[in-house]
């Protein structure tokens, strides 16, 4: 592939369709029928996604979201990851984590792609090759699957989020402060002004956080939200744990997810160049929300979080469904 070009798949079903970006493995499109706006925020020029700092629709690892001071413990054993948050902590796997490598198409079908990841020993500080692959899938009912499955020669950390911006509205023309959403989630984690889980498990009821009975995203009087969500104790079977419908279009979306948490960002730092995204588009500050499946962020220095070790001989695998319909 040459400097000038990054490659484009496009895949149809199911009543949507989509345009994955090899760059980050990221979803640069994803429209439904009968929606004429993009459900996504995505990068217009595909080559912009060689320095996509918003993690627009890539997939973020090694380890998504933060470990505080970069550091870890594996096996007794002391390891210093990447401190590309604030010049102290981890985000999404260091400035050479996934969203910022080159895939490779595995497979692909009119409905479905596979990008494959060969991640080497001891890339950004982490232990171990990782071989990763994701599998976008267009399906019955306005379905996408975001299967994450990765398998390591050594004991490492594994976890992977799919970091979109959705707007069900307009596409990013106007914020999402007015959408409505339901999170089936009883606690949260509260974290400090650096952006790290303070470690205590906090209950949501009755608080900026209690999303567990459908109201409006409010960051005027709630402010930033880009905390996880705490679902499960362990990864487990796919189950619903978020709707969430536009406040003009009635377009909505479900998450249903394998995984213990979600992520929930209310885009407060998006910073896209004018007129760069779709359509010409520009996306300003809470332009799209994201809702990221993963492990619990800072995991491996909290011993009673779910945890993120993925060892020789075991298979990560990650199922996500977005699943979109029409009011």
């Amino acid at each position: 592939m040459s400097d000038e070009t990054v490659a484009q798949v496009r895949i149809d079903g199911g009543g949507l369709s989509a345009t994955i970006v090899p760059w980050g493995a990221a979803i640069q499109d994803l429209r439904l029928a009968g929606h004429g706006a993009p459900l996504v925020l995505g990068l217009a020029d595909p080559t912009a996604y060689r320095s996509n700092k918003n993690y627009l629709g890539a997939i973020a690892g090694r380890y998504a979201n933060r470990i505080k001071n970069g550091q870890f413990t594996i096996d007794g054993e002391r390891f210093q990851g990447p401190t590309n948050f604030i010049g102290k902590h981890t985000l999404h796997g260091g400035a050479n984590g996934y969203s910022a490598r080159e895939w490779q198409v595995a497979e692909a079908a009119d409905d479905s792609v596979t990008l494959a990841l060969l991640d080497p020993d001891g890339c950004e500080g982490f232990p171990g090759a990782l071989d990763v692959s994701v599998t976008y899938r267009l399906s019955g009912g306005g379905t996408l699957e975001v299967e994450l499955r990765a398998q390591a020669d050594r004991a490492t950390l594994c976890n992977l989020a799919q970091h979109s911006y959705f707007n069900l509205d307009n596409g990013g023309e106007s914020d999402v402060r007015g959408h409505r959403i339901q999170i089936e989630a009883d606690a949260y984690l509260p974290v400090d002004g650096e952006m790290i889980p303070r470690g205590r498990v906090e209950p949501v009821e009755g608080g900026a956080f209690d999303f567990r009975s459908t109201r409006a995203i409010n960051v005027a009087n709630d402010g930033l939200y880009d905390h996880n969500f705490c679902l499960s104790a362990e990864r487990c079977s796919l189950r619903r744990v978020v709707s969430a419908t536009g406040e003009r279009s009635g377009v909505t979306m479900e998450v249903w997810t394998t995984e213990p948490g979600i992520q929930f960002y209310t885009g407060e730092y998006l910073d896209v160049a004018e007129g760069a995204g779709l359509d010409g588009r520009t996306y300003r500050p809470h332009a799209g929300f994201c809702l990221e499946p993963q492990t619990w962020p800072d995991s491996p220095n909290r011993s009673y979080f779910p945890q993120a070790i993925l060892r020789p001989g075991k298979i990560y695998r990650q199922l996500t469904e977005y699943r979109f319909r029409l009011g």
